[in-house]
């Protein structure tokens, strides 16, 4: 169905992809794999007409094609769901689905077909939402999943999915590949990207592996064990690698606290709930999607107004009335949707950066232009952000950096809690590691942290402390003991149960 044959990418100071071959067969689903930095997206942006590529052929359905455009793309029958959700909050779920292709009668739009039309393909994907209500008023998840009934809304001979699955839980999933393997039998060829390494052995065919924008080679899936696969695609010894797992429970003897959340509650968002946070101390926030744990970080930062309760930092009340009053009081932090929510992706890596501590100095005392390079260069080294050009744009890196970039923005300010809301979503496995042997580091370094992660194997692993949320309601409080494993996290996130309200 489709081959690209010698394709090489260059930007200024970085070879994105140098001579790189994939091929696409129909009626399969065909893992891309790689680190971030790898070549992945930007192997995608090649075959869908966002970049041009400098050398290579690209041949669709036996014809040779070249894109000077998305839409050229998605009219020869190539259709994407990037990693990031690119649609419309301002419009309706129905205008999302259908926007560009509105059913219309002498020019003036069916309302009423269009609002059908989209509800019936939310169906195929087994959601049942109000289509005529803003894409706002939605989750990520279900944006995730809108953006993939607008994929399918068209005649594809090819489906490309970048990172469908990073704001999906277990059960949407599931619906997903349902409709997948629906769309294989057909005969569509579905190119899946992935860091969930479970998923890509549970519903691709063959993989196709980059590393430092160069091909590593193409495997048959059931034929590549998956030690295997990290080993290539990091490209070091597998008894050279690092694994977090194998390290024993952390424990933490009882520090003085840092923040004090007391009754902090947001009508709509999330119930009154108090939660203290230690100097050194993980406390992870477990629930699944939808459960408060965005929220509870947003009351923490002051980027929502708390209606109930109060917030006391080192001991004493806050009036915390926004962002600018948990930065002056040394709060960080990184959301979720680090696209929308934290970059800036006009400005440069190096802009970007030092964007926090500016803010906390004040725009009368600007950071002077040495100190800037002297602060960039050793996050960049220190956390190995590639590549390593601070004027590099920051919308040019791959998703695994641009969220280094966010990290270094906020340990430059040296704060007291970092706040992580899903720091490793959608990020490779060495890149993931690095983050999470980070935050261990930086507890042990005396740094609180309030951790959000979907993966509960990775709170489980980093936290010192768990507290549970169901149904917009902190339920439970779990010290990570020996005892606590996955079941008992799931039986508490399931039942609200187990620990210490």
């Amino acid at each position: 169905m489709l081959t690209m044959t010698g394709i090489t990418k260059q930007f200024p100071g970085v070879m994105a992809l140098r001579d790189v071959d994939f091929r696409l067969l129909p009626g399969e689903v065909h893992a891309l794999m790689g680190e971030n930095g790898a070549g992945k997206s930007t192997l995608i942006k090649v075959l869908t007409g966002v970049y041009g590529n400098d050398a290579g052929e690209i041949v669709l359905d036996g014809t040779p094609v070249r894109f000077s455009g998305p839409l050229q793309a998605t009219q020869a029958g190539i259709s994407t769901v990037y990693q990031e959700v690119n649609l419309c909050p301002n419009l309706s779920v129905a205008e999302n689905v259908c926007i560009g292709r509105e059913p219309r009668t002498l020019g003036h739009i069916r309302w009423r077909a269009m609002r059908r039309r989209a509800a019936d393909l939310l169906r195929r994907l087994e959601l049942d939402v109000d289509v005529s209500a803003p894409l706002s008023t939605y989750s990520l998840a279900i944006q995730q999943m809108v953006a993939i009934a607008r994929a399918i809304d068209v005649e594809a001979k090819v489906l490309v999915l970048d990172e469908p699955t990073s704001s999906l839980d277990a059960g949407e999933v599931a619906q997903l590949f349902r409709v997948m393997r629906r769309l294989k039998e057909q005969g569509i060829a579905i190119l899946f990207v992935s860091h969930f390494l479970d998923q890509v052995y549970e519903i691709c065919d063959r993989m196709t592996i980059l590393r430092n924008g160069r091909l590593v080679g193409e495997y048959r899936v059931a034929e590549l064990p998956q030690l295997e696969l990290v080993s290539l695609m990091i490209g070091k010894e597998l008894a050279a690698l690092e694994r977090l797992e194998d390290q024993p429970r952390r424990t933490l003897e009882r520090a003085e606290p840092v923040v004090a959340a007391e009754d902090l509650g947001r009508t709509g968002a999330i119930a009154p709930f108090s939660l203290t946070i230690h100097r050194g101390e993980v406390v992870g926030l477990a629930g699944l999607l939808g459960s408060g744990r965005t929220e509870a970080a947003r009351l923490f930062f002051g980027a929502d107004k708390a209606d109930s309760g109060r917030i006391s930092v080192a001991g004493r009340p806050v009036a915390m009335h926004g962002p600018r009053t948990a930065i002056e009081h040394d709060l960080a932090f990184c959301p979720e949707n680090r696209r929308a929510d934290g970059l800036v992706e006009d400005l440069s890596v190096r802009e970007n950066i030092v964007l926090a501590l500016q803010a906390a100095r004040g725009w009368s005392r600007p950071l002077s232009r040495r100190r800037q390079d002297e602060l960039v260069e050793r996050y960049i080294t220190a956390l190995d952000i590639r590549p390593a050009d601070p004027e590099a744009p920051v919308r040019h890196l791959s998703g695994g950096n641009q969220q280094k970039v966010l990290l270094a923005r906020w340990l430059i300010t040296e704060p007291r809690l970092l706040i992580l809301d899903e720091p490793t979503r959608g990020i490779d496995v060495g890149a993931k590691t690095e983050i999470q042997r980070l935050v261990t580091e930086l507890s042990d370094g005396g740094m609180a942290v309030l951790f959000i992660s979907a993966e509960v194997e990775e709170v489980l692993r980093l936290s010192h402390r768990i507290a549970v949320l169901r149904d917009r309601r902190l339920v439970t409080q779990l010290p990570n003991t020996a005892d606590v494993d996955t079941d008992r996290l799931m039986a508490a996130i399931a039942e609200g149960g187990g620990g210490t309200p």
